[in-house]
């Protein structure tokens, strides 16, 4: 085995892409991921991390580029770390994404005999103007103007950018202008190691369908005029349908604070999603990629091949993107979710829906589960969509107190749903018959699927 020290220059051929990113090639025994690459580059890297087994470089230049590499859409594409694939053919993108989940289902899920044919094709749309809903974090230049972007890769360091061209492409012509009016009424901008300054993210949201936007400032506190403001730019662009101010005094990480009020117009926007309406709020958590989840929702209508009669639990329901397009074809649809927020927007979305045959409730998934065993209620099938740390051990085994005829297990992190699976397909002896990735976030290394199970 060769030296092995940081800083060390290697010349590597990129293999594969993997689920962070990074394009992975081999030095001997080891291997190394580099950032930026695409499968088929030969290049020359440095070493800059360093484990027993495995190590990170960083580009120094491509030696000899790859059929599969193609030039990025967007011009900070190299400095931005808002993509990490713009650089790499689409194809090459959706198959780095179907064996993503092949690996982990094999490696994590231990379902070492799994026949690649049951993870089906990666459901595809546009690669690009596809995401509903951007949020900017905000910055002040050198100069004293106003920035609005994404961080530079690894750092809190601000791209500016006056469009993105995985945004829906009406969105573009906003973003210029209110940095613009931004600077004019001269509000603090928030710095963040000195924790000082008011407005610190632009929210934007659209209806993909309907085109209404709702724009979402995130401040510390209130700000002068903004009522006066957000008139002006209800005024300005009739798409826009209301301004919101969300309230986030905390030193955190994290977007959005506890508190959303309207400023002006209304405090949702209105979007058709599978035929059915639905109000859509500043912090409600909404699909991002509107045309995948719509072709999404329509396979798992037809593979669960609905007669009408059923009764399902959707677990971790959200606002009921799953529930109602479900209800309309089942007797009786459960919600479960913990968010109070979300289940009251879940209820209100079924009666602008007119849909009587929907039950929500609020709380941990595990808790409504048992009371739904405890009230001899046996679903036919039962919808899981948890968040990206997966399922927790209680709700799986609450799961396996009610025993249904079929799961259909949707998720954003392959790694999660196989450490789930192994679970289910294990004690709980239930057997995977299919697994549909959708590419709900093309340009990235993330990946939606959804996994069919029966009894």
């Amino acid at each position: 085995m060769g030296a092995w020290q940081q800083g060390q220059m290697l010349e590597l051929t990129i293999d594969n892409l993997s689920n962070r990113g990074d394009g992975v090639g081999r030095w001997e025994d080891r291997v190394v991921f580099v950032a930026d690459t695409a499968p088929g580059d030969r290049v020359r890297s440095r070493l800059t991390r360093l484990k027993t087994t495995h190590g990170f470089g960083k580009l120094l230049k491509v030696l000899a580029p790859s059929a599969l590499r193609v030039r990025p859409a967007c011009i900070v594409a190299d400095k931005c770390g808002g993509c990490q694939w713009q650089h790499v053919a689409y194809g090459a993108q959706l198959a780095a994404k179907r064996q993503q989940i092949i690996d982990a289902l094999r490696r994590v899920g231990e379902l070492t005999d799994l026949p690649e044919s049951l993870v089906a094709p990666v459901l595809a749309d546009r690669p690009l103007a596809y995401r509903n809903k951007v949020t900017y974090p905000l910055a002040r230049a050198s100069d004293g103007t106003v920035k609005a972007g994404y961080y530079r890769k690894g750092s809190h360091q601000l791209i500016n950018l006056n469009q993105c061209p995985v945004q829906d492409e009406r969105l573009n012509p906003l973003l210029a202008n209110l940095k613009r009016d931004i600077q004019r009424r001269g509000w603090s901008i928030y710095q963040e190691t000195q924790h000082r300054g008011k407005l610190r993210h632009l929210s934007f949201r659209i209806g993909h369908h309907t085109g209404q936007i709702l724009l979402t400032l995130v401040s510390t506190e209130p700000l002068d005029d903004l009522e006066s403001q957000a008139q002006e730019w209800l005024a300005a662009y009739p798409e826009m349908v209301g301004v919101c101010l969300n309230l986030n005094p905390a030193k955190t990480n994290a977007i959005f604070g506890p508190q959303t009020r309207c400023v002006a117009g209304q405090p949702y926007l209105e979007e058709s999603f599978a035929g059915l309406r639905f109000q859509i709020r500043s912090t409600t958590f909404f699909q991002v990629n509107t045309v995948q989840a719509e072709r999404l929702v329509q396979l798992m209508l037809t593979e669960l091949n609905l007669q009408g009669t059923e009764t399902v639990v959707d677990v971790y329901c959200g606002v009921g993107t799953l529930t109602l397009p479900l209800a309309q074809r089942v007797a009786r649809c459960i919600g479960i979710e913990s968010q109070p927020e979300a289940v009251a927007q879940a209820k209100q979305n079924a009666v602008l829906n007119g849909l009587q045959n929907t039950n929500f409730y609020v709380g941990k998934a595990e808790t409504p589960l048992a009371e739904l065993l405890a009230g001899g209620i046996r679903p036919d099938i039962v919808m899981l969509d948890p968040p990206r740390k997966g399922c927790d051990p209680a709700v799986l085994e609450a799961l396996l107190q009610l025993k249904p005829g079929r799961i259909a297990y949707m998720s954003c992190n392959p790694a999660t749903l196989a450490r789930d699976l192994k679970h289910l397909c294990g004690a709980g002896g239930y057997r995977l018959t299919k697994v549909q990735p959708a590419d709900f976030f093309p340009q990235t290394a993330h990946v939606e699927c959804v996994a069919f199970l029966i009894a």
